[in-house]
Parts: structure tokens; C-alpha cells; sequence
């Protein structure tokens, strides 16, 4: 019997992964910070040198973000109420906002839930915001939770393959993932440059998707999921701090980025390609590649230049985490991509800044809400967080996006986008 059991393991069919809907967080207007608003509220927090001052005016102004981002509430009042209550605050109303919208949009009940996924990188009260999740709506005592902490930016994608894999397992079911980041906990109060960066770059915002591996639900999804790849090269000593949580030489607790961050990036990057290149690229581009490779690893030469196979033969659309603008350039650059195909991830940076693992669904949001979705469009999500992980994730659409039907944070400002962002 266990050897049958074994057998049919190995080989029983797998499940289609169903989108039925997502929803993004908006705050509500009195929580919109423009550059001046931050950078007197640094100042009036008195927790800054002015040559820290200076250090944040110089990265806003080349962040690439706008002035219609979303701070919190807690970290726009003098002094600051960096406390457990108000960071629980901040994300109870982010989590709670964006689920109440999925399970409005999709009609289906907490208690249909069967596994719900969660993450958030610095912020991991107990009881964990899963448990929170579950005690708010009443969630059945069966559940599947998994609340997934210090994962970085990439967690989001991370979370959809947890969820993939779950529903595997898990016959007829829905799994909830949320992905959102905390602001008031994880606000750096002291003057290292390397660690001042984040508050620079980071906003409030997070994302539900609600997945379904029920066939009878493929008529009324949005997307199907085609392929998951995660990529870890945190063997690497130099990839595994290049994030990295510590004290500075005060003691106050901040995320320092170091200068190898965007080298690091791109070798994931490169590596998560080649892997994943092979299953979706057409057979063209994959024999360009591997002839490419092949005469640089024999004639050990620099003058046969690598080969960058071209991914907009297999995607039409691209979600890029909106990390910051010099991540997007470099992005943009190594993948040969056109402006307008990275138009999702500048004009999501420049509303919303960075929400952390969220970006890539604000991203999508910004595409239904541009009418670009059509039936079969196959949509590449890209990731990059700490350890260093950079993670994929590729749907395809079964329906055309109507976005007259939409209900998204873009809806109201679409025809607004996209804006010349100013290079400073």
C-alpha cells in the first residue's frame, strides 16, 4: 500500500492554480506625504544631523517617487509613536482594507477559506498576524496558516508558491494571500547613511489574492498560474548582507543596504533567468542562448559578448518589484525592455513609492486599470529581497480585463497616468 501511495504521489495530476481576484490598499488622503511633508517631519523629529538632512533631500529627489505617497499615521506626529500598538494599528488597517475588498470582489465567505498565507519581513508580532487574520474573521479551526517573516521585498511571490504548493495538497479549496510591510516599527532613527535609505523609499501599502484550485471557478478567474521559480544566493556572504537588519553605532536598529546591492541583484537576476528562460521562452531564443554560452565557456573569451535572451517574445506584460528607481534602470537595461513595459513599475514607485512585496500587485492593478490585460497576455512578476532572493512568478490571462468593471486604487486616476518623472 505504501509503495501504491508512493506511486500515485509521484504521479497523480496537478492542480490549476486559479487568480480570482486581488485587491491593493489605499490609504485615505490624510495620511499623503509629499517630499516637503517627509522631509520637515525629519526635520521636526530632531532625530536627524543636517548633514543627515541633506543625505535624505538628495535621495528623494532621485528616488524616483512622487508626492502623492502614503506614510503612517503614527510616524507623522512630533514626536514620533514608534510603539507596538500603533505598528498593530497600521497593519490591522492595511491587512483588514485589502481582504475586505478581495472577499467583496470574489463573493466568497471567510469561512470558505482553507489556507491562508501571510507575510511581512520586519514586522512579526505574537500572536503572529496570521493568527490576527484568522481571530478577525472568524476563520474555520481547519485552516493552513503560515505567517512567513524576514523574507524581504520578494516574499510576496514566495507566498504565492507557498500557496501553489498548499493547493496541491489540498483538494477544493481557496487560499488567501496577504503581503504588506510595517512602517512605524521599522522607522530608523539614527544617521547611518547606509541604513537611512529606507526611509526614504518605503510607503505604506498591501495587497490580498485570493487563489482557488476549483475547476468550476477557471470561468469567473482573472488569471491562471503558469510558473513559480525561486532563486537563493544566500550562500554567498556578500549576497546574504547586503540587506541586512543591525544596530549602528548607536544602537538604534535600521536595514542597511550596501554598495553591492545592485551587482548582487543582477546575479540573481541572471540566475533566475537561466532557469527560468527554458520553459518559457520560444526555442529560437533558447538556442541563441545555449550556442552563446557554449562558445564562451570553450573559447574562455570575453569577446564573444553573453546573450540576453529577448522575454518580451514570452511576456507581454512585466511587474517588477518598484524597489527604487535605480533598481528599475538597471532592470530595464539588463532585460532590454521599452519604456512602456516598464511603465507599471515606475508610475507604482512614483504613486505609491515602495510597498514592499505588495509592488508587483499594484503593478498588475495598474495594468487592468490601463485596459492592457488581454485573453492569453501572460504577465511576468519579478521579485528581489534580502538573503538575496530573486523570485518569478508568470500568470495568464483567461479573460480580457474590462476596466470599466475594476474596482483598484488606479480607477479614479488612470487617465493621469503616465507622468515624466523628473531626473535630479
Amino acid at each position: 500500500m505504501g509503495f501504491l501511495a508512493a506511486i500515485y504521489s509521484t504521479r497523480r495530476p496537478r492542480r490549476n492554480v486559479y487568480l480570482l481576484n486581488f485587491a491593493c490598499f489605499k490609504p485615505g488622503k490624510d495620511t499623503m506625504v509629499s517630499k516637503e511633508l517627509f522631509l520637515q517631519l525629519c526635520n521636526d523629529s530632531e532625530y536627524f544631523t543636517p548633514e543627515s538632512l541633506g543625505f535624505l533631500k538628495k535621495i528623494l529627489e532621485r528616488s524616483g517617487l512622487g508626492e502623492r505617497t502614503y506614510g503612517s499615521t503614527a510616524l507623522m506626529q512630533i514626536p514620533v509613536i514608534k510603539t507596538m500598538t500603533e505598528a498593530r494599528n497600521e497593519t490591522e488597517t492595511v491587512m483588514f482594507g485589502a481582504i475586505d475588498e478581495v472577499l467583496g470582489k470574489t463573493g466568497v465567505k471567510p469561512g470558505d477559506i482553507g489556507i491562508l498565507v501571510v507575510n511581512s519581513s520586519l514586522f512579526n508580532p505574537s500572536p503572529s498576524l496570521a493568527d490576527t487574520i484568522v481571530n478577525h474573521y472568524k476563520l474555520r479551526q481547519s485552516i493552513v496558516t503560515y505567517n512567513l517573516g524576514g523574507m524581504g521585498c520578494s516574499a510576496g511571490i514566495i507566498s504565492i508558491d507557498l500557496a501553489k504548493q498548499l493547493l496541491q495538497v489540498h483538494g477544493d479549496s481557496y487560499a488567501l494571500v496577504v503581503s504588506t510591510e510595517n512602517l512605524t516599527y521599522n522607522w530608523y532613527k539614527g544617521n547611518n547613511r547606509a541604513m537611512l535609505v529606507t526611509n526614504c523609499l518605503f510607503r505604506v501599502g498591501g495587497a490580498a489574492i485570493l487563489l482557488s484550485n476549483r475547476s468550476s471557478d477557471r470561468c469567473h478567474s482573472k488569471y491562471e498560474l503558469v510558473r513559480t521559480l525561486r532563486t537563493h544566493t544566500g550562500a554567498d556572504d556578500r549576497s546574504h548582507s547586503c540587506v541586512y537588519q543591525q544596530e549602528d553605532e548607536t544602537n538604534e536598529v535600521g536595514v542597511s543596504l550596501s554598495k553591492d546591492l545592485m551587482v548582487v541583484a543582477g546575479e540573481a537576476l541572471k540566475e533566475n533567468i537561466t532557469a527560468l528562460g527554458p520553459s518559457v521562452l520560444p526555442v529560437s531564443e533558447q538556442l541563441l542562448f545555449l550556442v552563446t554560452l557554449f562558445f564562451r565557456k570553450t573559447l574562455k573569451t570575453k569577446i564573444v559578448k553573453p546573450y540576453v535572451p529577448n522575454f518580451k517574445l514570452a511576456f507581454e506584460h512585466f511587474c517588477i518589484h518598484a524597489g527604487g528607481r535605480s533598481v528599475l534602470d538597471e532592470l530595464e537595461k539588463r532585460l532590454g525592455l521599452l519604456p512602456m513595459q516598464m511603465e507599471p513599475s515606475r508610475m507604482t514607485l512614483y504613486r505609491f513609492g515602495n510597498t514592499s512585496s505588495s509592488s508587483v500587485w499594484y503593478e498588475m492593478a495598474y495594468l487592468e486599470a490601463k485596459g492592457r490585460i488581454k485573453k492569453r497576455d501572460r504577465v511576468w512578476q519579478i521579485g528581489f529581497g534580502s538573503g538575496f532572493k530573486c523570485n518569478s512568478c508568470v500568470w495568464r490571462a483567461l479573460k480580457q480585463i474590462d476596466p470599466a468593471m475594476e474596482i483598484n486604487p488606479w480607477m479614479d486616476e488612470i487617465d493621469e497616468y503616465p507622468v515624466e518623472v523628473p531626473l535630479m
